[in-house]
């Protein structure tokens, strides 16, 4: 499959890459009918999904069965008036549901909003009426189902909702019943140009309400880079990325690349995460590569991992957050994997990542890839030099690349911010080697300005990590007249640790950090908690920390 979309499929090396990996774009590409369907003809019987859950149910889908539900699908919501252009919720969790659902509506050429489960009803008024969604398919479960009804007399737009079990609810349609009665769908030849809506994605917004990204018809092409090139995927890999279908991650490493290389998508539903239960699943059914925050391989280290066989794993990835070198360096002793870090945003696909080719640097993103003209800019527009912070960019120049979003839905304002001087500007910082491998350094509005210097959030956090008390931390800057801001922690410690918590480690936790890094950089604050404080998606709100200590 992969040789419709590129014009070589196969490098030698790093540099042969980035000189020859070249897209071949369709006039009218849609994933579900080039891909899906595509393979469905070409290999009925080739396996395109195995879904298990916390129950104990398990269930396979080769392509021609996504095909096959895919296409039940679309007849059933075009029977109920969906169409081109409307604009249809999936609350899905990880439901295979979610897959019939998303590629119904590729085929009809409406557009998606994947959403979390987590929505409340002041959430869900907002996306309702913020996109003019027209219906909402859900699991029919608690609390999903009262937030949904409750939200609806202030949603004027949503006109259906459709439940796929275990229950349907009053005034609900019942979406298994639905694609069992359809009618034979007829494919809509040529429904989208590729400059179409393909995706809305709410963001999960550290600050202010969540915008909303809007991804055209291309951009599934752009995680081909994802999965062939970063995450090493072929036709025989099951891959697993741990990710809720409401969190845009999902689209990264459960449906669009996989699917074209001709990967197998390993899917567990759980309710809750459990690292024992996450590698009985791996060993079980033999999943060969592994994508997950840094967060997620954080607990799997601190389990005995010697219990589990882990033969069949190939490959690890991560993402969604910097990368301490702790945890890479652990699970390579542990497990022999070196995980390969990567670096995008909701707005892009990924955009720096450490390739097969290239030797992983613990805590390095790695290089930018052939796809994207990636920098560090500074300020006054110049590049970087080696080891200076600046705002990482993509460069628009010489032309718009495939997987990079197309602005921000109904808000012309933040879109012209976001995009200026035919720069795309991410508002993450970061620094670059000798080497040319890139170094997270923080949100611009999260690096710290202490008595002079210019501290990234990550740098002092990854030192934390190394001590055995610290199982999650952020930092943040707290107003100092003195120093005008001074390095504060705040910090998860592990269960072993509760009760030591005072003076005598803060005091040893601070020397610990001077040790690690720089000296300057150590927090003069720690406070400890339970939890932090983080959006829907699991990123820290280190804005929610600095307003509160600015009571």
């Amino acid at each position: 499959m992969l040789e419709k979309f590129l014009k070589q499929t196969e490098f030698k090396d790093f540099d042969d890459f980035k000189a020859n990996y070249r897209l071949i774009i369709p006039e009218h590409f849609n994933f579900a009918y080039d891909v899906i369907d595509e393979w469905a003809a070409k290999e009925p019987d080739k396996r395109a999904m195995i879904w298990t859950n916390d129950k104990g149910e398990c269930r396979e889908f080769s392509f021609a069965e996504m095909k096959k539900y895919s296409d039940q699908t679309a007849s059933y919501f075009q029977s109920l008036g969906i169409g081109k252009g409307d604009v249809v919720m999936a609350i899905l969790k990880r439901r295979y549901e979610f897959w019939f659902t998303i590629l119904a509506l590729h085929k009809l050429g409406a557009i998606t909003i994947p959403a979390t489960h987590l929505l409340t009803p002041k959430d869900l008024i907002y996306r309702n009426n913020a996109a003019d969604i027209k219906a909402i398919v859900a699991v029919g479960e608690e609390p999903i189902v009262s937030h949904i009804n409750d939200s609806m007399a202030e949603s004027p737009t949503v006109k259906m909702l459709i439940s796929v079990g275990p229950v349907v609810p009053e005034n609900w349609l019942d979406f298994h019943k639905g694609i069992d009665d359809a009618a034979p769908f007829t494919p809509i030849h040529h429904v989208n140009e590729n400059t179409d809506p393909l995706i809305i994605s709410f963001t999960s917004g550290t600050t202010g309400n969540p915008k909303m990204v809007l991804l055209d018809c291309l951009y599934p092409l752009g995680h081909i880079i994802t999965a062939k090139y970063w995450h090493n995927l072929h036709e025989n890999s099951i891959h697993l990325t741990i990710a809720d279908t409401g969190w845009l991650k999902a689209l990264w490493g459960k449906i669009y690349g996989q699917w074209i290389v001709g990967a197998c998508v390993f899917v567990y539903d759980h309710e809750k995460f459990t690292p024992a239960n996450m590698l009985e699943m791996i060993e079980k059914h033999h999943v060969t590569s592994l994508c997950a925050p840094p967060t997620i391989f954080r607990f799997l280290i601190r389990e005995d991992i010697s219990k589990y066989d882990l033969s069949s794993l190939e490959y690890a990835t991560t993402a969604g957050e910097a990368l301490n070198a702790s945890v890479y360096e652990k699970l390579y002793e542990l497990t022999g994997i070196k995980l390969h870090e990567g670096y995008g945003q909701s707005e892009t696909t990924v955009c720096v990542y450490t390739t097969p080719w290239i030797e992983p640097k613990p805590g390095s993103m790695g290089l930018p890839g052939p796809h994207y003209d990636v920098d560090i800019q500074m300020p006054d527009g110049r590049s970087a030099e080696v080891g200076e912070q600046g705002e990482i960019v993509i460069k628009l120049d010489k032309n718009y690349p495939v997987g990079l979003f197309k602005g921000y839905y109904r808000n012309e304002e933040l879109t012209r911010e976001a995009f200026r001087g035919n720069v795309y500007h991410t508002g993450d910082m970061a620094w670059k080697d000798e080497d040319g491998y890139f170094w997270f350094v923080g949100r611009t509005d999260d690096v710290i300005k202490s008595s002079g210097y210019r501290i990234g959030p990550f740098e002092v956090e990854s030192a934390l990590m190394t001590h055995p008390a610290v199982v999650e931390c952020a930092i943040t800057g707290v107003p100092d007249e003195l120093r005008g801001q001074v390095v504060k922690a705040t910090v998860i410690l592990a269960k072993e640790y509760k009760d030591k918590a005072g003076e005598e480690l803060i005091k040893e936790l601070q020397n610990h950090v001077k040790k690690v890094t720089a000296p300057y950089k150590y927090p003069r604050i720690i406070e400890f908690v339970d939890e932090l404080p983080k959006t829907i998606s699991g990123k820290i709100r280190r804005v929610e920390i600095r307003e509160k200590d600015k009571q």
